[in-house]
């Protein structure tokens, strides 16, 4: 004859039983998580390759040829020498050009030369990223480019025209040889403002004299 307590002790066993079976089914049937979703995150927005400018500083390596390596400042020409190669070409040129260019002259001397050519000192950003006013200005002017700046601002900067300035025949001077034409004289005495431009790193503005 089974005992209340025998009867109460089975009765634990098969809850605990049932307890386990239930978790082991539930881990068997649960589906694995998701992987994680592909990345929408935009390419990155890579700038355009840099080009060597007066003041920068390059090291041009020919391996196994230290005699011909060297590290100099690109000269105003916009130039540098290499020994055997000569005087190069390496302002507004990349440095694979300059590289490729090298390697050419180098070749009537040397088998297969291997040419490296690095910037190692950008000097020559403080120049771009200036704004310049020449002619017929109080105070020829080259400052810092700052964004917003305008014909007007920097015309003003170089405290204005002179007596003798041609103010309708001023011209605005841009990299890659666009040429904008300013009349100075609507600006400062109209007030008209059309040709008041927004002015970019390198900008000139030249304001020529008047022929008498």
């Amino acid at each position: 004859m089974t005992t209340r307590d025998e009867s109460g002790q089975r009765n634990r066993q098969w809850m605990w039983v049932l307890a386990i079976c239930t978790l082991v089914l539930g881990a068997c049937t649960s589906t694995t998580a998701p992987p994680p979703a592909a990345s929408t995150a935009p390419e990155a927005d890579y700038t355009e390759e840099y080009r060597i400018g007066v003041g920068d500083t390059v090291n041009v390596n020919v391996w196994r040829n230290e005699d011909l390596s060297i590290e100099v400042p690109v000269r105003p020409d916009g130039k540098i020498s290499v020994p055997l190669a000569g005087d190069v070409v390496v302002g507004g040129r990349t440095p694979e050009e300059v590289s490729a260019s090298i390697t050419e002259r180098l070749s009537t001397y040397i088998r297969q030369p291997n040419v490296t050519v690095i910037v190692t000192n950008m000097g020559s950003d403080e120049y771009r990223s200036r704004v310049r006013v020449t002619g017929a200005v109080a105070t020829p002017l080259s400052a810092p480019f700052r964004q917003g700046m305008t014909v007007l601002d920097v015309v003003l900067e170089a405290g204005g025209l002179t007596e003798f300035a041609n103010a309708t025949k001023a011209t605005l001077y841009r990299e890659g040889g666009e040429r904008l034409p300013i009349d100075l004289r609507g600006i400062l005495q109209r007030g008209d403002m059309r040709t008041n431009y927004p002015l970019l790193p390198g900008d000139v503005v030249t304001v020529p004299e008047r022929a008498f």
